[in-house]
């Protein structure tokens, strides 16, 4: 292994907080038992000013991904995938370095130390501040980052790993090597130990400092133009005294100019400066209230509940990026969650959620500003319905080719799996799409060829008729459960004759008493799973998933189907499902603009259509996801 191309705690993991206890239990220790804790003050200062460059890049990162905000303005127009996350992961390695850093100088006894004699604010200490800023911090960056550049060993063993991010992100800022970062330590610590040296420095000044650097480090890495054009008309020298996003992601894209810190005059001075940077970032400017690329496809999502609505990318990246479980650390964030719910139920509109390409395909996920209680309100079902109307007839004046509608935004009871919006606006050229003749597919592709009988709840819904009638057809025993012999009778007469007898009611759950293979459409109890017998697997397309109670019985997952693995810029996962995984409502919309279906899927399901659509996404590269879990 190269010296200092890798951490010394590169194999903890999350652990690695672990080495911030030395600083919290002195700071504990000093209030505790020592009459005099000036000195170990500066843990906690340490602690509070690490915390605090944390935070930044989170927010930083939530302005990143709120799509809706920042789309107009994103340079590079690709979205950040999983591996990009991963690599970028322990981005936060530099800020415990310099923890590290800054607790040795703390014990070193300098007169810096002592809290007596450092100032909250001190005018002077900003001036000597930003001439060691300027004389030293920056030429030697600038120096330092070309030498990286132009020799091959310290690109290939050291640089490379933070130019291997494709996609610039405020996280990137900080993703770098052991030994960039401790020069990154020395650029940044010269000025703050200097003005402290020559007795001008403050506290303040240490923390405005040490978040400036850090705040000027994401903005050059966070992919959206926040600068005016205007104001570099206005003020030519700025060019030449603050760099602007577009500026630093020429660096990234070329890699032969834009070297400097944050002052482009070092590159002026050197000859590297790139003759687009201040073109470019006016044509980004400019062409901000111009329509952007128009995406082939849209899945229409609404939130689940408010712990899930945690899970979006613009709230942790990280936490997007893995398949959702309720985590602790979200717990004293509710209150505030909640907060914004309400806020969005009053005020806000469908909004870009998260976006893929796929085969040239831009792809992308509308949210509804709603989560699955307001579904079930009656004074809630006009406003749902609005929202998803407006959300279809946008897509339809913006020229989207398929729209997909998810889980309760197909819901019987609001719209009619969709055909009110089809029926109120027949001129429609966007196709609107349920979805669900894929989910039957999927669900009935999982169940075993040799299966003669299966037990349906939810039998009567849009999906459980269809799977009732699939199977019928195949010589299966389908038990439906259901109180509406009405209901019952008018599925069973859609089936040929010659296979009516297949389809059964029953008004128990004890009728399944002896059959294993249960298909679920509908919320089953702890009491009313126990009359499954031993062995018994739930195939299930009941939202939300029922809860595992039977440790002898397995368990799917709702109906899915992994993406082709040709997907780009894929970075969140869908709600519970694996990464690449997706609903198969979502899978089914993704089938029907791969194709170029030119009809709407919405309504009751053609049962005829399901082995064509499903032979359609196989043919397409999608796969079937079948997990048992105990």
């Amino acid at each position: 292994m190269v010296a200092f191309s890798a951490w010394p705690w590169g194999n903890f993991g999350n652990l690695k907080y672990l080495l911030y206890a030395p600083l919290a239990a002195q700071v504990v220790y000093s209030w505790a038992y020592e009459q005099d804790y000036s000195r170990d003050l500066w843990c906690l200062h340490i602690l509070i000013i690490c915390g605090l460059k944390g935070f930044l890049h989170v927010l930083w990162s939530v302005y990143n991904n709120m799509l809706w905000a920042s789309r107009t303005l994103r340079i590079n127009p690709n979205g950040v995938d999983f591996k990009q996350i991963d690599h970028e992961w322990h981005w936060d390695n530099y800020i415990l370095l310099q923890a590290i850093i800054a607790s040795i100088i703390c014990y070193m006894s300098l007169p810096l130390m002592t809290m007596n004699s450092i100032p909250l604010w001190n005018t002077k200490g900003l001036v000597a501040l930003i001439v060691l800023h300027v004389t030293f911090s920056e030429p030697l960056y600038y120096f330092l980052h070309r030498t990286f550049h132009s020799n091959t060993y310290l690109f290939t063993h050291y640089h490379s790993f933070h130019h291997s991010s494709p996609v610039p992100h405020p996280m990137t800022s900080g993703n770098a090597t052991l030994l960039e970062s401790l020069i990154l330590c020395v650029v940044a610590g010269v000025p703050l130990v200097g003005s402290c040296l020559l007795g001008v420095g403050s506290l303040g000044l240490i923390y405005g400092y040490a978040i400036m650097f850090d705040f000027l480090r994401c903005l050059g890495h966070c992919n959206v133009e926040i600068f005016s054009h205007k104001l570099f008309e206005t003020l030519p020298i700025l060019r030449y005294l603050i760099y602007t996003p577009t500026y630093h992601s020429l660096h990234h894209h070329e890699m032969g100019t834009n070297f400097c810190l944050f002052m482009p005059i070092f590159d002026v001075l050197g000859n590297t400066l790139n003759s687009n940077s201040w073109g470019l970032q006016k044509k980004i400017r400019l062409s901000a209230g111009e329509r952007k690329r128009v995406p082939e496809f849209v899945f229409l999502a609404h939130g689940v509940d408010v712990m899930s609505a945690m899970h979006a990318p613009f709230v942790f990246r990280s936490f997007a990026s893995m398949p959702y479980t309720t985590r602790l650390f979200l717990l004293p964030m509710w209150p505030f969650t909640f907060m914004v719910m309400l806020g969005m139920w009053v005020w806000s509109k469908t909004f870009l959620f998260s976006f893929y390409t796929l085969r040239n395909n831009l792809c992308q996920t509308w949210g509804v500003p709603r989560f699955g209680f307001q579904y079930f309100l009656p004074i809630a079902k006009q406003g749902i319905n609005n929202q998803i109307e407006n959300a279809i007839l946008r897509a339809d004046k913006i020229g989207v080719k398929v729209i997909s509608l998810a889980a309760l935004n197909k819901n019987e009871a609001l719209n009619g799996g969709g055909t009110l919006f089809v029926n109120k606006h027949p001129d429609l050229r966007v196709r609107v799409v349920h979805g669900n003749t894929l989910t039957a597919a999927v669900i009935l592709n999982e169940i075993p060829k040799d299966v003669k009988e299966v037990f349906l709840t939810g039998a009567t819904s849009k999906l459980g008729r269809a799977i009732a009638l699939y199977l019928c057809r195949r010589g299966v025993r389908v038990l439906m459960l259901t109180l509406s012999v009405e209901r019952f009778q008018k599925i069973q007469k859609e089936a040929p004759v010659e296979f009516q007898n297949y389809l059964v009611q029953v008004t128990k759950y004890n009728a399944a008493q002896n059959c294993k293979t249960w298909i679920v459409g509908k919320w089953l109890t702890p009491r009313e799973q126990s009359w499954a017998p031993k062995g018994t697997h739930f195939h299930q397309f009941v939202v939300p998933p029922i809860l595992n109670f039977r440790r002898n019985c397995t368990y799917g997952d709702l109906a899915a189907m992994r993406l082709p693995e040709d997907v780009q810029g894929l970075g969140t996962c869908e709600y519970t499902m694996d990464r690449g995984v997706v609903h198969a409502c979502h899978a089914g919309g993704v089938v029907h603009m791969l194709e170029g279906w030119e009809h709407h899927e919405v309504g009751a399901i053609d049962v005829d259509r399901i082995d064509l659509v499903w032979e359609a996404a196989m043919r397409h590269g999608l796969r079937s996801v079948s997990s048992l879990t105990r």
